[in-house]
């Protein structure tokens, strides 16, 4: 079953560059849907979502996303820079079309993944980048550990990203968003049986599906309360019904971000 996960990081952007045999690894061949970028969802701007954050290559083609949560400091996924280095990554804040040359581009001066993540398993999949510029945006609060309640199946989730409109196609030229409810750990091991790891991931999805993110989403944020609880991962296929949306819960990494924040 594990071949047909689809981890969320985008392939299009990277096919020029040499990231893209690593991409490759995320975006293995399956069985095809055609979704909406943040499937079943709406335009919005970084206006709105100052925290929003593309990542992208050194020639500012977008792969992942991820979230301010300091001046210099950017929550993404793991799976998001495997294969990447300092120089080969940017990061641009305050731009809500890809097309677009506003906002701040900035250089990673480091690059920290968390050591048990594995591309095996998609498990602890949690990334900090940091920046050699500071970022003049709102930054996003994230959830500490005691805060394991935000996952309450049922809670309303926001998503949000540049992910793509067809499974391996192209990006949303802009910024996307939309609600998805928390699952409960046991409907989403129905779905996923032992790949879901409750203690390091969170579903949030409709059992009907068309809802959902897709790839170019990963390492962007599930804000529940407004408050970064999730990062967008990997899942079955993009917004298919009985496969919800799987993110990273952050509760479980809050203390190892902190400390790579305040270093």
């Amino acid at each position: 079953m594990f071949g047909l996960h689809r981890a969320r990081r985008t392939a299009a952007a990277l096919a020029a560059t040499a990231a893209a045999a690593a991409t490759a690894l995320f975006a293995a061949p399956g069985a095809v849907a055609a979704p909406q970028p943040i499937v079943g969802g709406t335009t919005t701007t970084t206006t709105t979502y100052p925290y929003m954050m593309q990542i992208t290559d050194a020639y500012q083609n977008q792969f992942c996303g991820g979230t301010l949560v300091s001046p210099t400091k950017v929550v993404t996924a793991a799976h998001c820079m495997v294969g990447e280095t300092t120089g080969s990554v940017r990061v641009v804040g305050g731009r809500t079309y890809l097309n677009g040359t506003n906002g701040t581009v900035s250089r990673v001066s480091r690059i920290w993944v968390n050591p048990g993540y594995t591309d095996a398993t998609n498990g602890d999949d949690v990334a900090v980048l940091t920046l050699s510029t500071s970022m003049p945006y709102t930054t996003a609060k994230y959830v500490s550990s005691s805060d394991t309640a935000v996952y309450a199946a049922g809670t309303t989730a926001r998503i949000v990203g540049w992910g793509t409109t067809s499974e391996n196609g192209g990006s949303s030229n802009q910024l996307r968003t939309a609600t998805v409810p928390v699952v409960s750990d046991s409907s989403c091991r129905s779905s996923y049986g032992s790949d879901f790891v409750a203690s390091d991931m969170v579903c949030a999805g409709y059992t009907s599906g068309g809802v959902d993110t897709c790839q170019g989403d990963s390492g962007g944020p599930l804000l529940i309360g407004g408050v970064l609880a999730g990062i967008t991962s990997w899942g079955e296929g993009c917004a298919w019904a009985g496969y919800p949306g799987v993110y990273t819960r952050l509760t479980t990494f809050s203390s190892l971000v902190t400390a790579q924040v305040n270093s």
